[in-house]
């Protein structure tokens, strides 16, 4: 007798970064629970999809001919599977053995209307990476507890608005109805805007409290270089335009803060990258309509000066 397809598509984005692709690639073929893991190499810049297929050659892999980003690839991969239940994985986490298991027994365990989990990943220095992402009422994202000590994530301030993009789990059908990664968004926003989407149609998420893994983090963009500001600033500008938030209450705070992040950067930096980003995001954005900003997992309690302290680094441990 034939034994059931996996319950669970595993889609590994990678660009590059073979170091960090095999063991993320390892961890998933040796999950506790039957899982398709489907690679998707985005044009990478080095030979990682050859060691790919032959390491894994009994894996999915498929090759994108140019690069197209991280929503697009993603999506490719999630059009690639079947599976009930899409988990997208960094090409950057070391998942823990049983995470694919967990997940599945919190969609179990929760009503149809939760459409996505977040797990709890930790950092190589054992505090919490991540644990869900939430959003200011101008729907400016954060990650939960980035840097915070393990016991932070016993807490359920701020509320979680949805997945974290580094290791983000749905069920299929959700993402039928209401869409997958917005491919206008080449990376950084795409889970905020999914989450947000996902909440405007009627669903609600989870927060696993068990470590699912370790992320390494910034291992494609480069953390803090100006590529990767400008491209998390065009995820800003963009979400903003498609939002209408600067058509809401607080279009004077999002001016405010926005120019206070921009000018802070050309100060200290000296590089318009993150107002160049943002430019870029709400050009690109025209046209785009969106359902009405939800309230459920807004954290309306967050004012403008903590939104400021939250875009700094340490805020968490100091918390």
């Amino acid at each position: 007798m034939p034994l059931p397809p996996p319950r669970v598509d595993a889609i590994v984005p990678v660009y590059g970064g073979w170091e960090h692709v095999e063991p993320c690639v390892r961890a998933l073929v040796a999950q506790t629970v039957p899982v398709r893991v489907i690679i998707v190499d985005d044009c990478g810049p080095d030979d990682t999809a050859d060691r790919i297929a032959t390491a894994f050659p009994d894996l999915t892999l498929i090759r994108n001919e140019v690069n197209r980003g991280f929503a697009a690839t993603c999506n490719r991969g999630i059009a690639a599977g079947s599976a009930e239940v899409v988990v997208l994985v960094n090409s950057d986490v070391v998942a823990e053995s049983t995470l694919m298991d967990d997940i599945l027994r919190a969609f179990d365990a929760a009503p149809d209307a939760v459409a996505s989990v977040c797990p709890l990943l930790l950092g190589t220095d054992g505090q919490i990476d991540s644990h869900g992402i939430t959003a200011d009422a101008t729907l400016a994202g954060f990650v939960r507890f980035h840097g915070a000590d393990r016991n932070a994530a016993d807490t359920v301030s701020p509320p979680v608005l949805g997945p974290y993009g580094a290791v983000a789990a749905y069920r299929r059908r959700a993402l039928t109805e209401v869409g997958l990664l917005d491919e206008g968004i080449f990376m950084y926003g795409e889970e905020l805007d999914l989450a947000l989407r996902l909440r405007a149609g009627g669903y609600d998420t989870c927060a696993m409290e068990r470590p699912g893994g370790v992320h390494i983090g910034g291992a494609s963009a480069g953390e803090g270089t100006p590529r990767q500001i400008r491209l998390a600033g065009f995820g800003r500008g963009y979400l903003l335009r498609a939002w209408g938030v600067l058509r809401t209450r607080y279009a004077a705070r999002v001016l405010a803060t926005e120019a206070i992040v921009c000018l802070r950067r050309l100060v200290l930096q000296r590089d318009a990258s993150a107002l160049i980003g943002r430019v870029q995001g709400w050009r690109a954005a025209r046209g785009v309509v969106r359902p009405q900003i939800p309230a459920a997992g807004i954290d309306h309690t967050i004012g403008l000066f903590t939104s400021l302290k939250m875009r700094a680094a340490g805020y968490w441990q100091r918390r």
